[in-house]
């Protein structure tokens, strides 16, 4: 017989607490947790109460034990070899994708022949992403319970909505690493229109667009919302494209500007990430100052907002192309839109408010905290999954197209991107050559005539077809 006790009093507890489902935002940059409490989303704050931030960042002694968070983030500078930031840029990914990486991180990435996923080296021990990440959901998870003072064992995990399902199947998996089931996997800026439209009035009608520019990554996505129906029209983005690149972008103006020797960058790591780290602040501190400036080493590092809008300006030209096609995708124009909504820390940088107003005409609304907005979404999502919330419904879409590899190497695509999800398609093939009986399918994802430069999900082989 099991007698249910209170942590913190030590009583016996008459009736057992609920489960609560918490909702997780597992970021490049920081990742957060959150769950509901009376009727609202709240995010875990750290046990000082000061930030709900968690850095995802995870830290490898010499000894092999494991530092997640603010810990790990104080090695960047001191033990760039043991230190991993970035993870999410890795999930679902082969080496061929993200070796271009390898210059701008101070560990070290490996080609493993054969293997879908990349993995990363420490200590002559091999690490895939999923088992990283899980190392992540573990601190949160811990952080949660120590904070409810009760098991969580279930979570909704919010990734971005441009993710392909090799991505989503690998932040599955690293929650089930974790020791979390993971009810749901949903789509970032969704979460974040959840947390914005919860106090809706049910009657009003509104279409919004959610420019979601986080560290690692970047989607807009146009949703409508009516009677309590978030209906998602269609999504666009970059799983390849966010606040790393702006800190890149800064990295090499100063390279350019002081005269930085490539060599130093690639081979003192040490240097590297504190230039990195420098960027990085460069970033937040011109949101609300005219210039930054820094010595490091012998170097004198300086950028003003001018040039700090000038050199990002290519980056966020490709973020306002997606917003463009997201608004083609769904039949709208621009001054359709009623809101548009601001996730991710990066939106806090003024001259993207700036592009967001000239292309919507309006200002865009960032009265919700960016970087916590996505988390308390998927914490209303695990909360409708409870069975607490009936009044709230989400219907989300395939982000790519999905089809299957004809004669000739090339794509027909079956259920097409912004579909809705679940989705029914069905079409009529016939054999390629006559009294064939067996046929081997298979599946692809992406928007590429050759299915080479697609994504295979797998395979199967259709057999016994009658002559």
């Amino acid at each position: 017989m099991k007698i249910p006790i209170d942590l913190k009093t030590g009583d016996v507890v008459k009736d057992s607490p609920k489960d609560i489902i918490v909702g997780i935002d597992l970021g490049t940059t920081n990742s957060l947790i959150a769950y509901m409490v009376d009727g609202q989303p709240v995010t875990i704050r750290s046990s000082k109460n000061t930030n709900s931030l968690t850095p995802s960042v995870i830290h490898f002694d010499e000894n092999g034990n494991i530092e997640v968070g603010d810990k790990a983030k104080e090695k960047l500078i001191s033990n760039p070899e043991r230190t991993i930031f970035s993870v999410k840029r890795l999930l679902g990914k082969s080496y061929k994708d993200v070796q271009n990486l390898d210059a701008n991180i101070g560990y070290t990435i490996i080609d493993t022949e054969g293997a879908e996923q990349v993995k990363v080296m420490v200590d002559g021990k091999f690490y895939s992403p999923v088992q990283l990440s899980a190392e992540i959901l573990k601190e949160l998870k811990t952080k949660a319970e120590n904070h409810l003072a009760q098991s969580i064992t279930k979570c909704v995990i919010t990734v971005p909505a441009y993710f392909n399902d090799s991505q989503r199947q690998a932040t599955r998996d690293a929650g089930k690493l974790a020791g979390l089931d993971v009810l749901r996997i949903i789509n970032e800026p969704t979460a974040a229109s959840l947390a914005y439209g919860i106090g809706l009035e049910k009657s009003t009608s509104s279409k919004i667009a959610v420019y979601d520019l986080g560290g690692g990554t970047f989607d807009i996505s146009v949703l409508q919302i009516e009677d309590g129906i978030f209906d998602v029209l269609s999504t666009h983005g970059n799983t390849s494209l966010g606040g790393d690149d702006i800190d890149q972008a800064i990295m090499a103006f100063w390279q350019d500007k002081c005269a930085i020797d490539p060599v130093l960058i690639t081979e003192d790591k040490q240097f590297s990430q504190a230039l990195r780290i420098a960027a990085e602040d460069a970033k937040k501190y011109l949101s609300a100052h005219k210039f930054f400036e820094k010595t490091l080493n012998i170097y004198h590092l300086r950028i003003d907002n001018e040039q700090f809008e000038s050199i990002i300006e290519p980056i966020i030209q490709k973020t306002i192309q997606s917003c463009q096609q997201a608004l083609k995708d769904a039949n709208l124009t621009a001054d359709q839109i009623d809101k548009v909504l601001l996730v991710g820390g990066s939106t806090r940088i003024p001259y993207i408010k700036q592009k967001l107003q000239e292309v919507f005409g309006q200002i865009p609304d960032d009265t919700l905290n960016p970087d916590e907005v996505v988390a308390m979404g998927a914490a209303i999502q695990a909360d409708i999954l409870a069975g607490n919330r009936k009044d709230l419904l989400l219907l989300d879409i395939t982000p790519l197209s999905l089809g299957i590899e004809t004669v000739g190497g090339l794509m027909d695509s079956i259920i097409p991107r912004n579909s809705k999800i679940p989705h029914r398609a069905g079409r009529n093939y016939t054999t390629s050559i006559d009294g064939q009986r067996n046929l081997r399918i298979s599946v692809y994802q992406g928007e590429r005539d050759l299915v080479k430069d697609n994504r295979q999900l797998g395979e199967f082989t259709l057999r016994n077809i009658p002559p």
